[in-house]
Order: structure tokens, then sequence, then C-alpha cells
């Protein structure tokens, strides 16, 4: 009997020691392929930024000559308009009323 305890605790030892292997593997596994996939997601992440920051860069700029030109043509606009308005005026005010 005391054989038997002997057999049934190196058994045990035994299994013990394997499931600790397997556990080490499958964890080292998991771990390796949650470091794959976090560098490929911030891989992603960058380059998508990188696109994002262009684009808006080249937006911006976009925008901000089409204000401009907005703004050069209602000045021109406004230019004109009071330049008319002063001459008319005076000459309104030249011409003598009958």
């Amino acid at each position: 009997m005391t054989h038997d305890m002997k057999a049934a605790g190196h058994d045990t030892k035994v299994a013990a020691k394997d499931t600790g292997h397997a556990v080490k593997k499958d964890t080292l596994k998991a771990t390796h392929a949650t470091e794959k996939a976090s560098d490929k997601a911030a891989h992603a992440t960058a380059k998508d930024t990188k696109k994002v920051a262009h684009a808006t860069d080249k937006d911006t700029k976009k925008a901000a000559h089409a204000t401009a030109k907005g703004t050069k043509k209602a000045w021109d606009k406004t230019k004109s308009t009071t330049e008319g308005a002063f001459h008319g005026a005076k000459e309104g005010a030249e011409k003598k009323t009958n």
C-alpha cells in the first residue's frame, strides 16, 4: 500500500509538472500573439494618423486660399462701390440746381 501511495504521489507530481509546462507554453504563445497584434494595431494607427494629418493640412490650406480669395473679392467690390458712391456724391454736389 505504501508503494501505491508513492506511485500515486509521483504520478501527481509528474502531472502537475506537465500541466505547468503546458500553461507556460500557452501563456507565452498568447503573449506573443498579443504583442504582435498590438504592434500591428499601433502601426495601423500611426499610418492612419499620418493620413488624417495630411488631409487636414491639405484642406486647411485649401480653405485658407478660398477665404483669402473671397476676402479680396469682397474688398474689391466694397472699394468699387465706395468709389462709385463718392464720385456720384461729388457730381451731385457739383451740379447746379435749377
